[in-house]
């Protein structure tokens, strides 16, 4: 199994991504922590943000400019887990790095021909302290290892493939725009399968870019779609 984590700013667009895939049909939300469950089972992303900023200190005293967490965790293709054990992955996996009292959402996606779960958490506790992250992939990597022992997962095969998911956020104020841009658009199409232009936006507002469709006329009809920087 292999586990993937990124840190970012963007709650709102987390949430967004994984809702766009519940609301597709191809996925669904698997279990919830210290977040409010709706009566009805459905859940809102504005009012799934509130919960979780209501958590979080004012922005003046937050420890980070990065407090929001999303992982992902995936399972060999062979391994065929029910919802309640990708569920108990998720929480148990959370537990174990250090975000069990935080509030978090695991949401399950079908969307590339296998099973696997991404998680959406705050990397600042109730006391506006920054949950511990040192050796943080070193301490995931060892935590994964233990939960295919566990639930008898077939081994992730080396580490070329987890690294290729360890994208880094664009950031204007390094220059560069066009580069830093491409070193994330190129592997996301490598790894993500694009249902909605809407799914594509909120995939790459987490990495700090901006995706908006362009029309027009200029002697010939034209369109298309452009990218950018949020700075």
């Amino acid at each position: 199994m292999i586990a993937k984590i990124n840190t970012g700013s963007n709650l709102y667009g987390a949430l967004a991504y994984n809702q766009e895939k519940v609301d597709e049909g191809l996925g669904k939300v698997l279990a919830s922590n210290l977040v409010c469950e709706p009566k009805d089972g459905q859940f809102s992303v504005s009012d799934c943000a509130m919960d979780f900023a209501n958590w979080l200190p004012s922005p003046e005293h937050l420890p980070t400019k990065k407090p929001v967490v999303h992982i992902s965790l995936n399972p060999h293709p062979d391994d065929k887990l029910a919802d309640n054990q990708l569920a108990d992955i998720g929480r148990e996996y959370m537990e174990r790095l250090g975000y069990g009292s935080q509030p978090y959402l695991i949401f399950k996606h079908e969307d590339i021909g296998r099973d696997h779960i991404h998680i959406v958490s705050l990397r600042v506790d109730c006391e506006g302290k920054l949950i511990k992250d040192s050796f943080e992939h070193k301490r995931s990597k060892e935590i994964t290892e233990l939960l295919e022992k566990k639930y008898g997962l077939i081994p992730a095969q080396g580490q070329k493939q987890s690294e290729l998911w360890q994208l880094t956020p664009v950031d204007p104020a390094q220059g560069n725009l066009k580069k830093q841009i491409s070193a994330v658009i190129k592997p996301l199409a490598a790894m993500y399968k694009f249902q909605t232009l809407g799914e594509y936006r909120a995939l790459l507002s987490l990495y700090n870019i901006g995706l908006e469709e362009v029309k027009g006329e200029v002697r010939e009809n034209i369109s298309g779609i452009g990218v950018f920087g949020i700075g």
